[in-house]
């Protein structure tokens, strides 16, 4: 008999784990693929603080690196890239950073002329200003999701169940194409499946899916002193997008990049340990978006990144992705007594699960109730 049973092995069940080891329940993760293979390995791996939705998201994604960072020498997992350097190509890119640093959101962070942004960065071919952050970080998500599992297993106890499908959870008992297995608590954790566990509550939510393509680029034969950032980010991320003096750069790229706007497109870049570059990424939303990766978004992906960082080095690899979407940063609802869906609805997994799921598994197990129906 299990204390709790964790519904998905992606970084949000992984963190539910975590929290709920940690208080020393037993805990049984359920998944139904017998290796990660979803979003929380199609990603960058790039824990993302800086530019999160000022407030709750923002506070999160603090929270959440610090755990990364404490958590990921014993679990064997190499912190790849720090920080995060955000290149201001045009004019209004720069006043977006002036007044992004004006704000508490902006503590710690420097502001870089663009000749420094070049001699930090000398594959930068022009830039008006830039933004060097620390308080980022990046891991290689392939194999840091297995290692934290394995970590889990190893360190916390934590019980893995793979290869096994969860068909329907109620109080108590989670009913699996197995068995069924019995927790006074239960966490679903399902990601972008939302036609098996409560499809209800997805529907209501407004939950579709939001398709991406990546590429690895090989070694360029020099290093990102950052993960980089540009322009496109700063009217997509909601902790630059919502100051007003984010209003003027829209303008001006719905005028001068209007196809990669259309795309969804905001660049990434960021470093492995091989030297190989991931860059990225698309978004295209529908409740079942179709599997195949156009060479026209990867094209404009590219031509973003040689804007930014000059010519591309050859592609190696390209793949494509899904995770859930919907208005706000998660959902957090009863779906019964004792069962509770959590639902990170933002794209933003890997740099906000950790500390969300301290907050969900606190508000469970504390005597100060049991987790409430929020969506935030």
């Amino acid at each position: 008999m299990h204390d709790v049973i964790v519904v998905g092995a992606g970084i949000v069940g992984l963190a539910h784990a975590l929290a709920a080891a940690r208080r020393g329940k037993r805990v049984l993760v359920i998944d139904r693929d017998a290796r990660a293979n979803g979003a929380s390995i199609r990603n960058f791996g790039f824990v993302t603080v800086t530019g999160q939705e000022r407030g709750r998201v923002w506070d999160l994604a603090r929270r959440s690196a610090a755990i990364w960072r404490a958590i990921a020498g014993p679990a064997g997992i190499r912190i790849e890239q720090e920080g995060l350097l955000l290149v201001a190509r045009r004019p209004e890119a720069a006043a977006v950073l002036d007044a992004f640093l004006a704000t508490g959101m902006g503590e710690g962070c420097t502001r870089l002329t663009g000749t420094e942004a070049q001699a930090l960065c000398p594959a930068i071919p022009s830039a008006a200003a830039a933004l060097l952050s620390p308080h980022d970080l990046r891991v290689e998500s392939r194999t840091a999701i297995p290692l934290l599992a394995q970590w889990l297993e190893r360190a916390h106890g934590v019980t893995f169940r793979r290869g096994t499908a969860a068909l329907r959870a109620e109080t108590g008992v989670v009913h699996c194409s197995d068995g069924s297995y019995r927790a006074e608590s239960i966490i679903l954790c399902p990601g972008d499946d939302w036609a098996t566990l409560c499809p209800e509550i997805h529907a209501q939510a407004g939950i579709v899916r939001c398709k991406l393509q990546m590429m690895r680029l090989a070694a360029p034969g020099w290093s990102l002193p950052a993960p980089v950032m540009s322009d496109l980010s700063l009217i997509r991320y909601l902790g630059y997008a919502a100051l007003p003096e984010a209003a003027a750069l829209r303008a001006r790229l719905e005028r001068e990049a209007r196809q990669a706007l259309d795309y969804g497109i905001h660049l990434i870049v960021v470093q492995s340990a091989d030297g190989s570059l991931v860059v990225g990424d698309s978004h295209d939303y529908a409740p079942t978006p179709d599997p195949f990766s156009a060479d026209a978004v990867d094209g404009e992906i590219l031509r973003q990144y040689e804007a930014v960082l000059g010519p591309a080095p050859p592609v190696v690899e390209r793949w494509t992705g899904t995770f859930a979407s919907a208005s706000g940063h998660s959902i957090v609802r009863a779906a019964s007594e004792g069962v509770t869906l959590v639902v990170v609805t933002s794209g933003t997994g890997a740099s906000t699960a950790f500390a969300l799921a301290e907050d969900v598994v606190g508000g469970i197990f504390d005597s100060k109730g049991r987790a409430s129906c929020i969506q935030d």
